[in-house]
């Protein structure tokens, strides 16, 4: 779809994103990453408890995604931990297999058969995700949160964050359990849990944004600190408003990185000798994969930098982290929207707050757990809550509904599917009736190719043809990738008819960005757009 006339020397390597200098950026990668790991306690343990593994497990993997994975991924914001979307195929894997120790062996081939997608360059496939249908993930993952988390808020469910999906392992649905929760409130975690997000929208607020000593300081440790000192006060002054124990957060005992060696499951390598294992390996790699670069590219969205996360260097990296997780007794493990959307909001600027986030829950194990599990459930909920309303406020649905049917319709579709189902089929929906559109367009106008040959000597001319989908997205992005420093480009759309928002909110991000790269951009016919975000 795109013609360049004439090309960079084909010898220089394709061009990154400026490099990243992480130690101007730790007074904001250090108090992003305390906010992502007071977030991902508590979802690492909830998630054991869901797939049914030890507890530790989730924690461990949460480790090996934020000390590992962090530096191996291409990603700047993406962080890496135990999934929710995975809790169903952990169920079935330990039913299938009999034992943890013969899925950390499943894990450990799931992890190998993820590194061989990424040298296949597979992870183009994440190319291919309509931005309609990234943003209703978003708004979906954002309503799921806040609905979640509502029986956590009023201290009305014990069992923390038990899995994404519209039905729930206990014979619950998103909904039922609210109004399970609205008959079994707990008075103190609600009152922490309200006093909590009024304190997080007034550190939200302009007024204490605008003092800079204040947005040094997340307001998510302010939330955590109070949560405590506030359910201490009620234990001596009122004890029957004090959260009850398995309303707070429960981490195991480890006094030691002796004792954590101990608790440490080792894979079971003579599951290796049934078909059934790798099966189950393949089950793994896959939607473990798909999850991933989902998530990469939705937080490439979201970024404020508009930086782009390599796909098949994100496969490897996950691959690797689900190898190293298998071998010391973790859960597999993705790139995760939840966390790596908290780490956005908190204002990360570098791949060193979701390392910090790693080494904080290696921290935690040894020495604060005694602290760690003073703190209330209701205000880590409360933490969520406003996460999930930022990824799903009003103006989102305005814009996306301003932006047309094509855009509006499989956007809206994805946050049905995903509220009423799960992440991934919501998603496949989304996907299915966005494909529709393209079809539909393509039947109007045919594909026109020009060639036609520069005139101002030392200028690259991309020219795009009549018609411009979405599926033209990954090869235009790599051509803006493979453009060298200081090249003078003319991007030239005189002759389209159509060219699709997705390719147009690409162009836009090269516009913002070719500046830092050299490179001189003239656009002849194009819209510039804005690219949306939260």
């Amino acid at each position: 779809m795109v013609k360049t006339a004439p090309a960079h020397d084909p010898q220089t390597p394709p061009v990154s994103a400026p490099a990243v200098h992480y130690l101007q950026n730790l007074s904001k990668d250090i108090p992003s990453g305390l906010v992502v790991f007071l977030v991902a306690l508590p979802l690492c343990l909830g998630i054991s408890l869901a797939s049914g593994a030890p507890l530790l497990a989730g924690v461990i993997t949460g480790i090996v995604g934020g000390t590992l994975v962090s530096w191996f991924s291409g990603s700047q914001l993406s962080v890496s931990g135990p999934a929710a979307g995975l809790t169903a195929i952990m169920v079935s894997a330990l039913a299938t297999l009999g034992s943890f120790e013969a899925v950390l062996a499943a894990t450990v081939v799931a992890g190998v058969m993820q590194l061989v997608l990424g040298f296949l360059k597979a992870g183009i496939i994440g190319m291919y995700f309509p931005s309609s249908v990234i943003r209703g993930m978003l708004a979906a993952i954002g309503l799921i949160l806040i609905l979640k988390q509502i029986p956590h808020f009023f201290g009305a469910d014990t069992d923390y964050f038990e899995d994404m999906d519209f039905l729930q392992f206990n014979g619950q649905n998103t909904f039922s359990a609210i109004v399970a929760a609205t008959n079994a409130i707990s008075w103190g975690s609600a009152l922490i849990g309200l006093i909590s997000l009024a304190v997080l929208m007034i550190w939200d607020s302009k007024a204490v944004k605008s003092v800079a000593a204040l947005k040094l300081v997340p307001g998510a440790l302010i939330v955590v600190v109070l949560s405590i000192l506030l359910n201490l006060l009620l234990t001596n002054l009122v004890p029957s408003l004090q959260v009850r124990p398995e309303h707070l957060v429960k981490l195991p005992s480890i006094g030691s990185l002796a004792d954590l060696t101990r608790e440490l499951r080792q894979p079971d390598w003579t599951a290796l000798t049934r078909g059934s294992t790798y099966l189950v390996a393949f089950t793994i790699a896959i939607v473990a994969s798909l999850e991933t670069l989902l998530s990469v590219e939705a937080v490439d969205k979201l970024d404020p930098h508009k930086r782009h996360t390599p796909q098949n260097r994100e496969l490897k990296a996950q691959g690797l982290g689900n190898i190293i997780s298998g071998l010391i007794g973790g859960l597999p493990m993705t790139a995760v929207i939840v966390r790596s959307s908290a780490n956005i909001d908190a204002g990360a600027q570098s791949k060193f707050s979701a390392f910090f986030h790693g080494l904080l829950l290696l921290t935690s194990l040894l020495v604060l757990s005694s602290v760690l599990n003073l703190i209330p459930l209701s205000a880590l909920a409360a933490v969520l809550l406003m996460v999930g309303f930022k990824l799903t406020k009003p103006a989102l649905y305005r814009t996306q509904w301003k932006l047309g049917w094509e855009q509006f319709l499989p956007f809206i579709v994805t946050v049905v599917a995903i509220l009423f189902t799960d992440l991934l089929k919501g998603v496949c929906v989304g996907l299915a009736l966005g494909i529709f559109y393209i079809l539909k367009a393509n039947l109007n106008s045919a594909y026109y190719f020009h060639n036609e040959p520069s005139h101002e000597p030392g200028v690259v001319h991309i020219k795009l043809s009549e018609h411009v989908s979405f599926l033209n997205k990954a090869s235009i992005v790599t051509t803006f990738e493979q453009l060298a420093p200081g090249a003078s480009v003319i991007l030239d759309g005189t002759d389209s008819e159509v060219i699709d928002y997705d390719v147009l909110e690409a162009i836009e991000n090269f516009r913002i960005t070719a500046a830092e790269r050299g490179i001189h951009l003239e656009l002849r016919g194009i819209k510039q757009v804005e690219a949306l975000g939260h």
